[in-house]
């Protein structure tokens, strides 16, 4: 039998056995054997593979039938694959362009013909996957896909990897920088979901995990970053002189709800600026206004749902300020570290029943709303004030607990500090030397 090539290649029909001089046999290990009938002038014009096995070069083209008969093993998932791209074959064609979309119905589909054009020799058929999995979507499980089938390829399968190669840092900075200035600028509630992921994103990209910070933070970021602090507070002040001014009532529910707001975003502000090891002009920023702000929040009727976040809020960032102080992290005066122990701990003892139920003998008092605060953030503070306690002269140590002790030992819980105090107090004259030299002005020798 002669190939047919004299007919043109609209006129052949896939699977037309009528027409058909050549079968491909499809076997696999289980057993399964199907025979295609197909075209010579089809499979050698559009597959190298096949144009090798029916040449006269092929090593058992003298075998009868061996010309005619071609025999393909695959495995049973590549099955389907095998038998769709021998249909592509006769939809594609060498004048006219290829339509991925009528050749590939989803990315698995594509990878698995992908893979079989590649194994066959099949140019075009590559090409036309290659250019449908570089357009379409990918689901997460597609995409973990893509990466293990794809390098395997070639590199005409490059393009479809061009979404997920690395950028450069001038790309990644931009992206940084424009998030960072949306996630401070404090955006209409709305827009509040955009702000919460762009805040997320900007905590993945500095953070180290498994891999490296996607973000190198130089100089010129930091500068950037304290920029939209500095802009972040400038907002955070117009609140507080707006409240200052005129005490905010209980229908004004949009400028408790911008105060908070802002406040949110400050205690978000700070976590970025501690992983960038820059956070001591927000410290010093905030130890500042804390008289001011605690005078001013204080007024407010703390019946008030939105009232209480407010201090809620407030205390969420002072917990961070007082924790960078308590450590040693941020180096201030001692003035001013007994100055954010004298403001801060009424402060925050007054509103921890505003908050959490109050336990009284046998009975639960219930707080004036439920909103809660992590319990780590009331230890982290009973813990910086501890520390920032211990750090004070012994005479302001004294005058603290002494205040502490006649609330009856209310939170925040200052045992650790008292015994210390208790301690060094006992022993600070033989520890110094104190006793000896008194002996001596004595005339004890």
């Amino acid at each position: 039998m002669e190939p047919r090539d004299n007919q043109a290649e609209a006129s052949y029909t896939f699977g037309d056995r009528s027409s058909s001089d050549i079968v491909v046999r499809l076997r696999n290990e289980e057993g399964r054997d199907d025979w295609i009938y197909c075209h010579s002038k089809i499979l050698t014009n559009k597959s190298q593979y096949f144009a090798d096995r029916l040449s006269d070069k092929w090593p058992t083209c003298k075998i009868l039938d061996s010309r005619y008969c071609v025999e393909v093993i695959c495995q049973e998932s590549d099955y389907d694959h095998h038998i769709n791209l021998l249909r592509l074959l006769y939809l594609v064609s060498d004048s006219d362009d290829v339509h991925e979309d009528n050749l590939c119905h989803n990315v698995k589909s594509a990878l698995g013909i992908l893979c079989v054009a590649k194994e066959l020799s099949c140019p075009q058929i590559v090409t036309a996957c290659v250019n449908y999995l570089e357009a379409v979507p990918w689901e997460e499980g597609e995409e973990e896909e893509i990466l293990r089938i794809v390098p395997r390829i070639g590199s005409e399968a490059e393009p479809v990897l061009a979404r997920l190669q690395p950028v450069d840092q001038s790309a990644v900075t931009g992206i940084f920088v424009s998030a960072f200035r949306f996630a401070t600028s404090s955006p209409p509630l709305p827009l509040g979901e955009i702000k919460s992921s762009a805040q997320e994103q900007i905590e993945y990209m500095i953070t180290e995990d498994d891999d490296a910070p996607l973000l190198i933070v130089d100089e010129e970021i930091k500068l950037e970053v304290k920029e939209c602090v500095k802009s972040l507070f400038v907002r955070f002040f117009q609140c507080l002189e707006e409240t200052s001014f005129k005490p905010l009532e209980s229908e004004d529910i949009s400028k408790k709800g911008s105060f908070r707001m802002v406040l949110s975003d400050l205690s978000w502000a700070f976590q970025i600026l501690t992983k960038m090891e820059v956070v001591r002009e927000f410290v010093v920023t905030w130890v500042d206004t804390s008289e001011k702000l605690v005078k001013v929040v204080e007024k407010l009727e703390t019946s008030v749902t939105e009232t209480v976040e407010i201090r809620v809020k407030i205390i969420e960032v002072t917990s961070k300020v007082l924790e960078a102080i308590g450590y040693g992290t941020v180096i201030l005066p001692t003035a001013k570290r007994l100055q954010m122990v004298k403001l801060w701990l009424p402060f925050v003892r007054n509103t921890k029943p505003l908050v959490e139920p109050v336990v009284t003998g046998d009975e639960e008092v219930e707080s004036v709303v439920r909103y809660k605060i992590d319990g780590e953030i009331w230890q982290a503070l009973e813990s910086s004030f501890v520390s920032i306690i211990l750090a004070l002269p012994s005479a302001d140590q004294a005058e603290i607990l002494t205040e502490w002790l006649s609330k009856n030992g209310l939170y925040p819980d200052l045992t650790e500090a008292f015994e210390v105090w208790c301690y060094r107090s006992k022993v600070a004259k033989r520890r110094l030397g104190l006793t000896g030299g008194e002996e001596e002005e004595n005339g004890i020798s």
